[in-house]
């Protein structure tokens, strides 16, 4: 129990909070690395996929090609980018020594579920509304805007959701080499045996981890078209037939889709 007690007479020590290299300073800037490389991924990643679900071609590829991000550790990256002739091994402002490098190893970390989770989104669109969108007149571009983007959202933010949970665990990483993030605590601790501090450091990074979680998935079902299983301008009681299933919501295609938005 003696490691437990000076863990949390770390946590409850304001010293260990405040000033430079602090535990605050320190989440501040894992918290930094973490959205910054998150954005990174879905402004590479989320265009790609998108389009190649609309159009309904390229996604094995597409996927596959992602899905190699996960067969090779993120660490082993970053010591690829830190000990090449690389000039991520500078310091980059805000992100520390070997910045640019630890940014483009969470980035790749953070593509798989991004480009997977979208593309499967657009392209489980039913059928249906895709059909009733095309008899309404809608182009391409309209149908993707007005149709398919919204009833994908939920499951494209699912992605973002779970590469952002996985992006901040492993940005501790940073940490091998001598970047920023709460990992210094937690490798400075268990290597000078003091365990309490690296157990702390460990505990913060969890608890975050849960606030992210938590945040993410509310924000994920303001996304949602319409409550699951329930149609608009249904009671929950209700019944209706020529409904679709899945995560996109039990609503009609008649019902998703504005005969205004055909106009525009």
């Amino acid at each position: 129990m003696t490691v437990f007690t000076d863990m949390w007479a770390y946590l409850t020590d304001a010293g260990n909070w405040t000033g430079s290299g602090g535990m605050l300073q320190l989440l501040l800037q894992q918290l930094l690395l973490t959205f910054t490389a998150l954005a990174l991924a879905c402004g590479l990643g989320l265009p790609v996929a998108l389009w190649l679900g609309h159009l309904g071609r390229g996604g094995f590829l597409a996927i596959n090609i992602s899905n190699v991000g996960r067969a090779v550790p993120t660490f082993a990256l970053l010591a690829l980018f830190v000990t090449a002739d690389f000039p991520g091994t500078d310091t980059l402002g805000p992100y520390g020594r070997a910045g640019l490098a630890t940014l483009l190893a969470l980035t790749l970390f953070a593509l798989p579920p991004i480009i997977t989770n979208a593309y499967v989104a657009v392209r489980e669109v039913p059928d249906d509304v895709v059909q009733a969108a095309d008899g309404m007149g809608m182009s391409g571009r309209q149908r993707f805007a007005r149709v398919e983007l919204p009833l994908a959202l939920p499951l494209v933010l699912s992605g973002v959701r779970l590469a952002l949970v996985q992006v901040w665990a492993t940005a501790t990483i940073a940490a091998l080499v001598a970047g920023p993030g709460l990992g210094r605590v937690i490798t400075d601790g268990f290597f000078r045996t003091n365990y309490g501090k690296g157990l702390a450091g460990a505990v913060v990074v969890a608890v975050v981890a849960l606030a992210l979680e938590l945040l993410a998935a509310a924000v994920q079902r303001l996304a949602r078209p319409v409550p699951a299983g329930q149609s608009p301008g249904r009671s929950p009681g209700g019944s209706g037939g020529g409904s679709t299933g899945g995560d996109h919501g039990s609503v009609s295609a008649s019902e998703r889709i504005d005969p205004a938005a055909a106009e525009h």
